[in-house]
């Protein structure tokens, strides 16, 4: 049979949609084991991206760090997709879809991934220029351009996407109100003292919200601005209006081929997602079950995946699913679980408020009071998961029901996650269960990481990841597995009992610790970590006598090592500020030692091909040039970078550049557990990527805002907001505090990131500690930057002007010239010709035939590498 032949035989699958849902419907299908020819057609012009996160893009992230796939992981699944392919019809005779342009698609099985379109009131004046929708990438682009020089905007619709509008116009700059015609924010997920706590959180961050107003009409002011028209007789005028207001199915291709559809849209499916028409199914926010719309991107996933079942002839089926969710809308965390309004007859209450952190939640119970039917929380989320594992699976209550709505200290009812059963759902994006983790651990996968590589498990949301955690703690547990906390063999501790025991003895060098609380001679773990402390404590020179043997490879050599042996250079660039004869004295370094130049993405210009015996000669010369180690080689502050600010740039409303310069040089020396990236952006349309670093800086009209945590690294995440408004004092004060509890806190190699998803507390805690100082430690913490900060030395400086230490720079104590045995891969834009050693070893490896069975090594070598 024919490869032609092959395709033609496979049944043909047609997905018209290439959402988020569409998305996970064909990367599911592709995973299993039947084999189909399957064609994707999506309307917009580019691939599938996350819509959850739609509005990172205006707090900084690109329309890139969304997307699911491209094009290479579409083709290495077999998946045809064509992109700007909107679907005009189907015609269920011939089995065919058509686009408007035209094109023919025929099919065996149909997919309707349709999803929804944005609601717009019938309101006079709302189709003119001005008045936008916010649903697509194309849609943040055209808001994001009108944004431009505007003051005002305006959000129509006070519901969970509404709010989610207007953080995003927060975010662009703009003085933000929220109308709703309903006389509450969130009246689907929240009851009417829920969503009065939530407007008191967001009006105190400045967003105005107007609620029982009645859009009347929209018109246009003399001066050109947009006027709304209220019902009331009340007038508002701004520059740009967003309708948030709700969304509609997008049933227009079912109705139109004569698929069943209900009285108030969504095309109707049974339990196997499929439609009134034969071999056709719908999927997603377009699909009506037991008439009811399921708007909520899990769901979705359980309707894709039943699909996937029912073409591999499996009986899998879609019963609904739960709509409860935890959100975080304009900094402010929103519960909603269930029957959240009481609508259950014989409902009881259980609720706890906070007026002075404006924390409120509700519990709704059974008539007998034994079990949860919903739950209301808003400021505070942290019984959000308990809660949710209750009513789900049907526990019974506690004696004192009302402790599960207290704070921890208070109260200490909790849930044991022995207490679930097996079915019990820990991930719903994934829809991984408590009995697929219990799996996974009798198959040898005892870590956290390991589990979440096998499951997905806390890979998309986030949100389950303190129950994943919980169950796996207690798991281990109940197994009799102790979970060990000790940095390797040599130390019985953690990272974070090391340092304390440094700080507090006074401990200074490694041979002094392992004889007091180690054993052995230790290891490429505990050494670098314990230079790391010694480094972070007392700040001496890293290639000193005590400290050099501790240090790994990049360390010793004060450089990188790449993979073909060389060593890269990179100088500090602080704040990407340079001088034209700096620039210059780059250029000629790197055109006399032939080494390939490349600007980073911290700002910087990185130096590849440096050879061992080269590297004091590079720095000696970079240094009379003005500059100073970059730190790149080291776990430790690498780079601030900065836009240009109000120096330059027309938004720019405060010196990004000055203050980015201020805080590289202040933190420069900074050893810490792994390396530290910051970022100063001078408005926040956010040129420097500020939200994606370990410390983002953020100008605003009134300081500056502090984000902190966030890592653009293997795990991406942003940055959270921190503090708002900062004069330079206070903003400089918070980093010390930040940066150095973090140093004395965070375990080996952790990310701050990861440090603070795994801090317990999270960013309440840290507030409390750092802002507040509620542990009393703040004065030791700045007293500690001061030394750090008063005790920079440059180590390249240090290590030049020490003959001894450039010993370790020599492939010969008596001669200055390499080893010839060494060989290296000349790299792109390297064109050196070969030296006369180079030559010789050449000469000399032809002659014993040597040449090309070392070639063929090197090869081998770079290849694995």
């Amino acid at each position: 049979m024919s490869k032609t032949d092959l395709q033609q035989s496979k049944p043909r699958i047609l997905v018209v949609g290439n959402g988020m849902v569409g998305h996970h419907f064909v990367d599911q299908l592709a995973q299993s084991e039947h084999c189909f020819d399957i064609t994707v057609l999506g309307a917009e012009h580019r691939y599938a991206y996350d819509r959850v996160h739609l509005s990172d893009v205006f707090a900084g992230s690109s329309a890139e760090t969304l997307a699911l796939g491209n094009k290479a992981d579409y083709e290495q699944a077999g998946i045809d997709v064509v992109l700007g392919a909107e679907v005009e019809t189907v015609s269920l005779s011939e089995n065919t879809a058509t686009t408007v342009d035209g094109r023919c698609f025929h099919f065996d099985q149909l997919v309707l991934a349709t999803g929804s379109y944005p609601f717009v009131p019938p309101i006079p004046g709302s189709d003119q220029i001005g008045c936008f929708v916010y649903r697509t990438i194309d849609d943040l682009d055209l808001i994001q351009n009108a944004a431009k020089g505007a003051k005002r905007g305006v959000v129509v619709g006070g519901g969970l996407l509404g709010l989610e509008c207007a953080n995003a116009l927060k975010n662009l700059g703009l003085e933000t109100h929220v109308v709703e015609f309903a006389p509450g924010l969130m009246g689907v997920q929240l009851d009417q003292t829920g969503s009065g706590v939530l407007r008191e959180h967001i009006e105190a961050l400045d967003v105005v919200v107007h609620t029982e107003r009645a859009t009347q009409s929209i018109s246009r002011t003399s001066d050109g601005a947009l006027l709304m028209q209220f019902a009331d007789g009340d007038e508002l005028q701004t520059d740009l209006i967003v309708f948030s207001a709700g969304i509609r199915p997008n049933d227009r291709l079912a109705l139109n081929a004569g698929i069943e559809v209900g009285e108030r849209g969504g095309i109707v499916v049974d339990k196997h997602c499929r439609t009134s028409a034969p071999n056709v199914f719908a999927i997603g926010e377009c699909a009506l079950y037991e008439n009811r719309i399921f708007g909520l991107v899990a769901p979705g996933y359980r309707m894709a995946e039943t699909v996937v079942g029912v073409l591999g002839a499996k009986d899998q089926e879609f019963l609904g699913s739960d709509m409860s969710t935890k959100l975080k809308l304009l900094g402010v965390e929103v519960g909603s679980i269930g029957d959240a309004h009481a609508n259950t007859p014989g409902t009881l209450s259980y609720s706890y408020s906070d007026p002075v952190k404006k924390i409120y939640r509700r519990m709704n119970v059974s008539a007998d009071g034994k079990r949860v039917t919903g739950a209301v929380l808003v400021g505070d989320c942290d019984p959000y998961d308990q809660l949710l594992q209750y009513f789900l699976n049907e526990i019974k209550l506690p004696n004192a029901p009302e402790d599960l709505l207290l704070p921890a200290t208070e109260g200490g009812a909790g849930l044991s996650s022995q207490m679930l059963p097996d079915t019990a759902q820990v991930c719903s994006c994934h829809n991984v269960s408590k009995g697929d983790v219990i799996s996974c651990m009798d198959a040898g996968m005892l870590t956290l990481p390991e589990i979440k590589a096998e499951t997905k498990a806390s890979t998309g949301c986030g949100g389950c990841a303190a129950l994943l955690k919980s169950i796996v703690d207690e798991e281990l547990d109940v197994r009799g597995i102790e979970v060990d906390k000790s940095i390797c063999e040599h130390f019985p501790y953690s990272r974070q009992e090391l340092f304390h025991l440094c700080k507090v003895e006074g401990i200074k060098d490694m041979a002094t610790l392992l004889d007091k609380h180690g054993r052995g001679f230790g290891c490429d773990i505990c050494k670098p970590a314990a230079a790391s402390i010694f480094a972070t404590l007392y700040n001496e020179y890293v290639l000193s006598e005590q400290h050099a043997a501790l240090q790994d490879t990049n360390d010793y050599m004060l450089a990188n090592m790449q993979k073909n042996g060389t060593y890269s250079v990179v100088p500090r660039v602080p704040g990407g500020e340079i001088t034209p004869d700096k620039l210059i004295a780059i250029g000629e370094i790197a055109k006399k030692y032939d080494l390939y130049t490349k600007i980073t993405g911290g700002q910087r210009i990185d130096l590849f091909g440096a050879e061992v015996h080269e590297l004091p000669e590079i720095w000696s010369q970079l240094i009379d040039a003005g500059f100073e180690t970059g730190h790149a080689y080291g776990k430790a502050m690498r780079t601030v970078k900065s836009c240009v600010g109000s120096t330059w740039c027309r938004y720019g409303v405060q010196d990004s550049v000055a203050m980015a310069l201020y805080i590289e040089n202040r933190y420069k020396g900074l050893r810490s557990p792994h390396k530290l990236k910051l970022a100063v952006s001078g408005c926040t349309r956010e040129c420097a990527e500020a939200q994606s670093k370990d410390v983002g800086v953020i100008a605003t009209e009134k300081g500056w805002n502090l984000y902190v945590g966030g890592n653009g690294g293997m795990r991406p995440r942003h940055a959270e907001l921190f503090a708002t408004d900062l004069d330079d004092e206070t903003l400089i004060r918070y980093i010390d505090r930040f940066l150095m509890f973090y140093v004395k806190t965070a375990d080996r190699l952790q990310r701050t990131s990861v440090w603070m998803e795994n801090l317990e507390g999270g960013l309440d805690y840290l507030t409390d500690v750092v802002i507040d100082d509620s542990l009393g430690i703040a004065d030791e913490l700045e007293e500690q930057m001061e030394l750090i900060v008063g005790t920079y030395q440059c180590e390249w400086k240090t290590t030049i002007e020490d003959p001894e230490k450039l010993k370790r720079f020599k492939s010969f104590v008596n001669v200055k010239e390499p080893d010839p045995e060494v060989i290296f891969v000349r790299e792109r834009g390297q064109i050196r010709p070969a030296t006369d050693h180079e030559k010789e070893r050449d000469v000399r490896n032809e002659k014993h035939g040597t040449k090309d069975r070392q070639n063929a090594a090197l090869e081998a070598m770079v290849i694995e590498v």
